[in-house]
């Protein structure tokens, strides 16, 4: 029986092993080339939706802060 019971923990260390090598493989490392919009594609985006010039520059605005918007060309 204590055969038995050490033949099971190792099949199952062995198989946590093999699992965690797996998904180290799995997950391969992308980096980000940067915002994939422009920020005149976002005018004209918001545009459709909102009727104020200030409310699109302000939601354009905002997505460029959180990093979705290339900054504006001034």
């Amino acid at each position: 029986m204590r055969r038995m019971s050490i033949a099971l923990a190792m099949a199952v260390a062995a198989g946590g092993l093999s699992m965690s090598a797996v998904t180290a493989q799995a997950a391969p490392t992308v980096t980000p080339k940067g915002p994939p919009y422009s920020y005149a594609a976002c005018l004209k985006a918001t545009a459709k939706k909102w009727k104020s010039p200030s409310h699109r520059k302000w939601r354009c605005d905002r997505l460029v802060k959180k990093g979705l918007v290339k900054p504006p060309k001034r």
